[in-house]
């Protein structure tokens, strides 16, 4: 399609139905979405006026339900993809070279003669890119130029993982042009995450780039990691009388790659002591028949996060199956339970070099505060710094985000809906 073909369909309203599947239903989110992709539109004529036929992208970020910090240990996990997302309008370009412009961010140009890894871009957008690039390339894809002009309304930093909606964009972008959409969906996360790990430098797991990739409410099993269980759950909270709240603290955690890298490490040492790859491998009854042993040679923090893991990994399956039998208050005494676990065990509700910031510590009082016996909450995603996820009674939900957005600020707390898809081409 040309450009003012799409200008003309959001402007008709005949993509109505569409931006309300990816982003919410009503009139209101619908508009927003309006206003947004006209937008991004327009930027990108202005950025490329000569630009032929485009194509329309999208990726959405995810809440993690249950299973924090599991997945990068071949755990379970309990996640969704929400309908916050990035965005992208893509021309295809000769001049084999990847272009893109990002709201608010430098932009990055990739030369797809050169995708070999940069020391000098460890940490940054770009090598996220040149990253994908490679993956596609060593799987015998051979990926063309393309100039894109991308919108994102996921907060970096927010723990809606701005980062992995980002890497799952430009992966289709990359599969649709010029690979026929071949790919699978965990086949796009896996050069994603390969990316972050190899190109980026950060030590990730694939939960949040499986669930941009594949859409909907998900209970993952990593235990197989080169062919995980995905097994779709149907509960609608809305219809069980509950509201999905973020409250992003303000505290950006997207500079915690040392924070994340090191439970990750501190986890794999506990399964190296044990003689296993991955702590999924291992036996929760040697851990604990060991566990003199292994606070030696591992140390007190290594043997905490690894009992956070056995518990919470077990705990995102239970949760799974009390949401297929309907049972509320079952779930709710699961996603406490993770929390303090988060909290007690895994301890990544701060950073230690700076004790002083403790967003989440405050967060997460004041929305336990307010709910009192109702719902629960959890920290969200990562931690240090980042989301808190509640589940707030329909009823109380807009007194609950003006009570967080008192303490962090207007716009802090956002009601989320669940999306059905995962990444999408928008097509007339």
């Amino acid at each position: 399609m040309n450009l003012n073909e799409f200008v003309n369909a959001i402007t008709s309203g005949s993509l109505d139905g569409k931006l309300g599947m990816l982003c919410g239903a009503s009139d209101r989110a619908v508009l927003r979405q309006r206003a947004r992709y006209l937008s991004a539109a327009e930027n990108f004529s202005r950025l490329h006026p000569t630009c032929g036929n485009i194509h329309v992208f999208s990726a959405p970020g995810r809440i993690e339900i249950g299973g924090n910090h599991t997945d990068h240990q071949h755990g379970r996990v309990l996640a969704a993809a929400v309908g916050t997302d990035a965005i992208a309008v893509v021309s295809p370009a000769e001049n084999g070279k990847i272009h893109i412009t990002s709201e608010g961010f430098p932009d990055i140009v990739i030369d797809l003669g050169d995708t070999d890894m940069r020391s000098g871009e460890v940490n940054t957008s770009a090598a996220l890119v040149r990253g994908i690039a490679a993956g596609f390339a060593e799987a015998g894809v051979e990926a063309g130029g393309f100039d894109a002009y991308i919108s994102s309304d996921i907060a970096a930093g927010s723990g809606l993982s701005s980062s992995a909606a980002f890497e799952v964009l430009i992966a289709y972008i990359i599969d649709r042009l010029f690979n026929e959409g071949k790919s699978s969906p965990f086949e796009l996360a896996r050069i994603c995450r390969r990316a972050e790990n190899v190109y980026y430098g950060k030590a990730s797991g694939l939960m949040d780039q499986t669930v941009s990739a594949s859409g909907g409410f998900v209970s993952v099993d990593f235990s197989a990691p080169d062919e995980p269980s995905i097994d779709r759950i149907s509960f609608d909270f809305a219809d069980a009388g509950y509201s999905l709240c973020i409250t992003d603290t303000g505290e950006d955690h997207s500079a915690a790659a040392q924070e994340y890298s090191a439970v990750a490490a501190e986890m794999k040492s506990i399964a190296d002591a044990l003689g296993k790859e991955y702590l999924a491998e291992c036996s929760e009854e040697e851990f604990y028949e060991k566990l003199p042993e292994l606070r030696k040679s591992c140390g007190d923090r290594s043997v905490l996060r690894a009992a956070h893991f056995f518990a919470d990994s077990r705990r995102a399956e239970l949760e799974a199956e009390a949401l297929s039998v309907g049972d509320t208050i079952e779930f709710f005494r699961l996603v406490n339970e993770s929390g303090a676990s988060s909290c007690e065990l895994l301890q990544n509700i701060y950073s230690c070099g700076e004790p002083g910031k403790q967003g989440l510590s405050i967060a997460l009082m004041m929305s336990r505060r307010f709910l009192g016996e109702n719902g629960a909450v959890r920290v969200h995603g990562g931690g240090f710094g980042g989301s808190i996820l509640s589940f707030v009674p329909n009823y109380l939900a807009e007194e609950h985000c003006a009570e967080m957005e008192r303490i962090f600020g207007a716009g802090s707390c956002r009601l989320l809906n669940i999306r059905p898809v995962g990444a999408y081409e928008l097509e007339i």
